[in-house]
């Protein structure tokens, strides 16, 4: 139990850590270049697809089997994604804001931002109750989708008015609410039993409406035959990436 404790809090001290990260591009370079924000999110997409297909989904089929209650799991997953979406009126967009694509809502995106994060700690926390090799997966499938992710709240932030100083402090702290999730599994998982059972499935119908609701849609507006191909490769790339580590490190183990 000391393990999962250790490793939940260092991998969502990364993950908060890559918040930083896309900041500090977004402020050194301005406006990253469009193709390459569109290559990350579709890595992204393939990344948390493969991280709910081919590590969550089976780890907690191969403890109660796949029945109707882990399905139910993965829809209530995915319906409370859309209900958060729908009651804060978050859109998690990826791309930095600009005329064509303004935004003007920055308190509440940063307010849905941070319950985003919650959730992808409380994701994190209950891989890290169920094996070390889960938790590492869905510690890099949120990892794959949080740059991109941040400098786009990074864009929406500055054209609301903020500095970049005051943007970033704002998207930090916003991120470190994944280790107050974290922890908030971690503690309610000593007094409800079997709450591994809901939270790996739960968390996977999470990632599966992140990809498919908020990153695939913004791959739409592509329509040139070269961008689309370049997005389709680097999707398979990001599922590759953790179909790899379910064999190296889940099967090796």
């Amino acid at each position: 139990m000391l393990g999962a404790w250790a490793n939940s809090i260092l991998s969502v001290a990364l993950v908060s850590a890559i918040s930083l990260v896309g900041a500090f591009v977004f402020m050194l370079r301005g406006e990253p270049n469009r193709d390459f924000l569109l290559c990350l999110v579709s890595f992204s997409v393939g990344g948390l697809f493969g991280g709910a297909l081919f590590h969550l989904i089976p780890e907690a089929a191969a403890v109660n089997g796949f029945d109707t209650q882990l399905s139910l799991y993965i829809l209530l997953g995915i319906i409370s994604s859309f209900v958060v979406e729908q009651v804060l009126r978050w859109r998690h967009c990826h791309i930095p804001t600009s005329d064509e694509h303004p935004h003007s809502f920055a308190y509440m995106n940063l307010f849905g931002d941070a319950v985003h994060n919650f959730i992808d700690g409380v994701a994190v926390g209950g891989a890290y109750l169920a094996s070390t090799s889960m938790g590492l997966a869905t510690t890099l499938a949120i990892c794959l989708h949080e740059l991109p992710q941040e400098m786009g709240d990074m864009g929406v932030l500055i054209y609301a008015g903020f500095d970049k100083r005051r943007a970033l402090l704002y998207n930090f702290l916003t991120a470190l609410t994944a280790i107050v999730g974290s922890v908030f599994a971690l503690a309610l998982s000593v007094h409800v039993e079997g709450l591994t059972a809901f939270l790996i499935p739960f968390a996977a119908g999470n990632f599966i409406y992140i990809a498919g609701s908020d990153l695939i849609p913004e791959l739409h507006a592509e329509e040139t035959l070269s961008r689309t191909v370049l997005q389709i490769a680097s999707m398979v790339l990001g599922a590759l990436l953790l179909f790899s580590i379910r064999f190296l490190v889940v099967e090796g183990a």
